[in-house]
């Protein structure tokens, strides 16, 4: 699934207490992303600014032009096993634990999905097995139609509701 959809989709779901609430939401349904294709996303782009050979691409990159060290990073962060350390460390060091945290959780959920086995299948029981699931890729018209259908669908309602102080008679 595209990284914008994974911040809303983890907001929407985790993080409605408040603003603070909403963007730490945001940023953990992101995060496995960002700290994967992010970290080489900008490293090319700095290295294509620096040289002067920016151009846009379309569609997915070639497999062998992407680096090991991004398939690690997306193995480490697409991992419900990681996932589970990561919620246990942080609810002990704040004593209380972190559910905005849970849209990282749910961002490898949905990838499940929303990956096939051809183009970085999810690693989620990574580093014990490897049990690629083949998804529909996100970028299919019915899967992006609806994913996008949906969130315009529960982010109006929840502005709606929030405009009106529906306050604990929330329907989403």
């Amino acid at each position: 699934m595209d990284i914008l959809s994974h911040g809303l989709w983890g907001s929407i779901i985790f993080g409605r207490k408040n603003k603070r609430s909403f963007w730490t939401g945001f940023l953990f349904g992101i995060g496995p992303d960002m700290l994967s294709f992010g970290v080489f996303t900008l490293a090319r782009l700095m290295s294509s600014l620096m040289t002067g050979t920016w151009q846009i691409r379309s569609g997915a990159p070639d497999l062998m032009d992407i680096p090991q060290y991004v398939h690690s990073l997306y193995n480490v962060t697409h991992s419900f096993v990681v996932f589970v350390a990561a919620f246990i460390i942080v609810w002990i060091y704040m004593k209380r634990p972190v559910w905005e945290m849970m849209a990282w959780a749910f961002h490898i959920f949905l990838d499940l999905f929303t990956h096939s086995t051809s183009f970085f299948p999810t690693p989620y029981l990574w580093p014990f097995a490897y049990t690629p699931v083949n998804g529909v890729p996100w970028s299919t018209p019915i899967i992006f139609f609806t994913n996008v259908g949906s969130l315009v669908v529960i982010y109006a309602v929840y502005w709606y509701q929030k405009s009106r102080g529906a306050g604990d008679k929330k329907i989403i």
